[in-house]
């Protein structure tokens, strides 16, 4: 089982993150994820954004005041974040390890980035979502759908083709909140996203 982060997606991520970031301020505002974060989180928690790419989403949380800490894989992008959020803190930290992460959180939030894993990493990615999350806190977690087998973008960026079932049965001692296959407002992409509560009694 691979450990570590794609490497095209994440050179691809940070060689051009100016550009991504644009394209998605330049989007529409995702008012559905907002709605679901402010209806499911624990209000104003201690919360990880994991893959915050250019801070947009940490920095809606901010407004609403929960502790955020974003944390990407790619400099570029947290260097992004930290020109256009000088207020929040953004640190280094990589999926599916999350090796640099040994605090835990009231709330993780982790939006459309393991489909740049490894289909066979991401069990151990959720685990470790699951590990930085605190007993009875809440876990957002959602993926770009890609049908029929793995693709790569031009430049080299990695959206694996898997079964939702492999997220949802390595959300052991997890209550599952929500389960939904979407079109996200924001992208316009087809979305899964699960919400999970960790029970009390989960390590």
């Amino acid at each position: 089982m691979t450990s570590r982060f794609d490497s095209a997606t994440l050179d691809a991520y940070s060689q051009d993150a100016a550009r991504y970031s644009q394209e998605w301020l330049d989007q529409p505002p995702p008012n559905d994820l907002y709605a679901l974060l402010e209806t499911h989180l624990v209000p104003q928690g201690k919360t990880a954004e994991i893959g915050c790419g250019n801070g947009r989403d940490a920095a809606w949380l901010a407004a609403q005041d929960y502790d955020v800490t974003g944390f990407d894989a790619a400099e570029g992008l947290l260097a992004e974040a930290r020109r256009l959020h000088p207020q929040i803190t953004f640190r280094e930290a990589s999926l599916p390890s999350l090796e640099a992460i040994d605090e835990t959180f009231d709330n993780v939030v982790c939006e459309t980035v393991i489909m740049h894993l490894p289909a066979e990493a991401i069990p151990l990615a959720v685990d470790n979502l699951r590990r930085i999350l605190r007993p009875n806190g809440v876990l957002y977690l959602s993926w770009r759908v890609t049908e029929g087998e793995d693709k790569r973008q031009p430049d080299g960026r990695l959206y694996t083709a898997f079964d939702p079932k492999l997220v949802v049965d390595a959300l052991v001692d997890c209550a599952i909140l929500l389960f939904e296959d979407v079109m996200s407002e924001s992208s316009g992409k087809r979305i899964c996203r699960v919400i999970a509560s960790k029970n009390a009694g989960g390590i």
